[in-house]
């Protein structure tokens, strides 16, 4: 199980960093991964997706399984 600030974590937040989403993809969280990619490129075209960019970055990197 990752936890937060483990390498897994890292690695999610750098996959997030170039596509929105890809992080949670990695970590297993399907729908949250879905959410991610279609909300910011949506936002994109009204050029405020850099906020769910980062969103997704902070969420991937910050993710704790559940016990």
């Amino acid at each position: 199980m990752s936890n937060q600030g483990s390498t897994g974590n890292v690695l999610a937040a750098i996959c997030s960093f170039f596509i929105p989403g890809l992080g949670q993809l990695v970590q297993g969280r399907l729908m949250k991964a879905a959410i991610h990619f279609v909300l910011c490129s949506l936002l994109w075209i009204i050029l405020l997706g850099w906020i769910v960019h980062i969103w997704s970055i902070w969420d991937a990197a910050c993710w704790k399984p559940k016990s």
